[in-house]
């Protein structure tokens, strides 16, 4: 109060009149409310939310729980990056603060969920990197505290999420590349339990049986999603006694460390392995050849699931009405020159 009292005595006012005028009430007349706010402004005087937060039961936040390593930071082209500009542009409507909340890599993201909920210091979450079961989604549907999932799991419950067509991904390139004479087709996927690893290697399963071509467990490259991931994925296809022809990627900046492996060893993306690669991250633009690649609006998403959250904040419902399905979300393939390459016929017999 030693701010608001402050201000009072300077203005010869009482002490509720400086609170009204600062909270925008209506019973206080506009020449004393721009009396308060130039007073306010010429001593510097921030109201104090958090008292605010804790008599209303609500502290107008939204976090955003992502995962904190060395890796996100070398990282530039960080997925969040481009999703937060969108998820703003829906809270700035309803005057809420995103805040990140950063996970280290070597500390149980349940666990550190845990300290969030017991400090109370968002309304409600989105939380990423939704593993196969993940006990964040059982925490926060007993706390009650709303929240939305960027990715499907298999843990009970009626959860709103959004996830990206990982399915749609895998079948699709698998498509495009039995198509022009592929059948060892080599897959990275991330070495962590991350649910989007398990629905990409299973669609690709499945797209390789309906191609007749039997699954072989060595193509399938486990790495972290990350530029040195890429690295270290074409250098243990490298490795094989029978390389691949052909490789899908599952992260963005994976594109750019295999690129640079291969050429270290005269492979030539494009004329000796084909190659489809995941989002359109920006420096993964002025690879050459042009990268094949699925991509989509980070903004838009970040839109999807800022509307998505709120249609489950009882005090936001009503503003989004058909917010609160369920979306497995588009990419579109952008075709380069990465994958342009043909087997030939008599090689195609030859490996079937």
């Amino acid at each position: 109060m030693k701010g608001i009292r402050q201000l009072a005595e300077q203005l010869n006012i009482s002490i509720g009149t400086v609170s009204r005028a600062l909270n925008g009430k209506p019973d206080v007349n506009q020449e004393t409310r721009r009396r308060v706010l130039a007073a306010a402004e010429e001593l510097g005087y921030v109201a104090n939310q958090s008292g605010r937060s804790l008599r209303q039961g609500e502290t107008k936040v939204i976090g955003l729980m992502i995962e904190s390593s060395m890796e996100a930071v070398e990282n530039a082209d960080n997925f969040f990056l481009g999703v937060t500009s969108g998820l703003q542009s829906v809270f700035a409507r309803h005057k809420l603060d995103l805040i990140m909340l950063p996970c280290p890599s070597d500390e149980d993201p349940h666990e550190y969920l845990k300290r969030m909920v017991a400090r109370r210091i968002v309304d409600a979450m989105i939380i990423s990197n939704t593993q196969r079961f993940d006990r964040r989604i059982d925490l926060l549907s007993r706390a009650k505290i709303p929240f939305v999932a960027v990715g499907r799991s298999l843990s009970p419950g009626n959860f709103p999420w959004i996830d990206l067509d990982f399915e749609g991904v895998a079948e699709r390139a698998v498509d495009r590349l039995v198509a022009r004479g592929h059948r060892r087709i080599a897959i990275t996927a991330p070495s962590s339990d991350v649910n989007l690893g398990h629905v990409f290697l299973e669609s690709y399963r499945r797209a390789l049986a309906r191609h007749g071509i039997a699954f072989d467990p060595s193509l399938v490259i486990r790495v972290k999603s990350s530029e040195q991931g890429g690295y270290q994925a074409a250098h243990e296809l490298l490795l094989l006694e029978e390389r691949p022809t052909a490789v899908i990627l599952i992260y963005e900046l994976m594109a750019i460390g295999l690129y640079r492996r291969l050429m270290e060893s005269g492979v030539m993306p494009g004329r000796d392995l084909a190659v489809i690669g995941f989002r359109d991250a920006p420096r993964a633009r002025f690879l050459n050849p042009s990268l094949s690649c699925f991509r989509m609006s980070l903004y838009d998403l970040g839109v999807a699931l800022g509307q998505t959250l709120l249609a489950h904040v009882p005090a936001y419902r009503a503003f989004y009405p058909e917010g609160g399905r369920n979306i497995v979300w588009p990419l579109e393939l952008v075709p380069g020159e990465s994958d342009a390459f043909e087997i030939a016929t008599a090689k195609r017999s030859s490996s079937g």
